[in-house]
């Protein structure tokens, strides 16, 4: 359809956290390099930002960066009882048979890590969505995986992944122990208009496109609209190429995206 008229390779906005796609504004670069720092102290880091700020994409653009440095266990349903959460940790880790008891599971963890560790590879575990974690019980086994350390550090490195509700929960007085093992955090921020702007130029020439289909005029719209919220974005930019090609409209004005704002907001 529009990916021909406007000679794009392929969709510049799609709904998949494609790390290929993502702009490093300053807030995305800073996010990401705290998280390699992370990875290579072996520390624990909350991340946080609102729904839709590239959280999740952040994550895929660090393991990409890792690639067989590190062997990453990437929980994306955190909604887990403490055993469940062990049983899922060792699965991602690569144990063929886990146990079906605690300890037999803190045991075989225990032993990939440090398996992982004399094979100079960096063990990672990415909890995404971790606002959603149920139980306090829960929590308590991830912090009490810090416990696996050598005598220079830690043999995992942890990364929370969430809401900012996440750091609003951990501020309660129960979870002080977890927060002293957090050696970094970070919220991640919306994008102002000239990161907006970069944003959209940035992902349209990913796609194989001109950097000038969205005007001046268009990219103040799409920031007002979105907040600078790269999710809300990429909603009203992909809905605004569609009215553009209907239109056999090869550059999109602000008129086109304040037609997409009304069909989204219902106005």
């Amino acid at each position: 359809m529009y990916k021909e008229f406007f000679k794009l390779k392929e969709r510049p906005f799609s709904k998949t956290p494609d790390p290929l796609y993502l702009y490093q504004s300053r807030s995305h670069r800073e996010a990401l390099a705290r998280l390699m720092f992370a990875v290579e102290e072996r520390e624990m880091i909350l991340l946080t930002g609102d729904i839709g700020c590239g959280k999740t994409t952040l994550s895929r653009a660090l393991i990409d960066e890792l690639g067989d440095t590190a062997k990453v266990a990437l929980l994306t349903n955190p909604r887990l009882s403490p055993l469940e959460f062990l049983y899922s940790l060792a699965i991602n880790f690569g144990v063929a048979l886990p146990a079906s008891d605690r300890l037999g599971l803190l045991e075989q963890i225990e032993q990939v890590l440090f398996d992982l560790f004399q094979k100079g590879r960096l063990p990672v575990l990415i909890i995404d969505e971790a606002h959603l974690i149920p139980h306090r019980d829960t929590f308590e086994e991830i912090r009490l995986l810090t416990n696996f350390q050598l005598d220079d550090g830690n043999l995992i490195s942890i990364i929370f992944i969430g809401q900012p509700e996440l750091r609003q929960r951990l501020a309660h007085p129960v979870y002080e122990p977890l927060r002293q093992r957090i050696g970094l955090q970070f919220n991640v921020g919306p994008l102002s208009q000239d990161e907006t702007a970069a944003y959209l130029r940035h992902r349209v020439h990913c796609a194989g496109g001109a950097a000038d289909i969205f005007l001046d005029d268009a990219i103040a719209e799409l920031h007002r609209f979105s907040g600078g919220v790269p999710r809300r974005i990429n909603q009203a930019a992909s809905l605004a190429l569609l009215e553009a090609f209907g239109r056999e409209q090869l550059q999109i004005d602000s008129l086109i995206v304040a037609e997409v704002v009304a069909e989204l907001t219902g106005i």
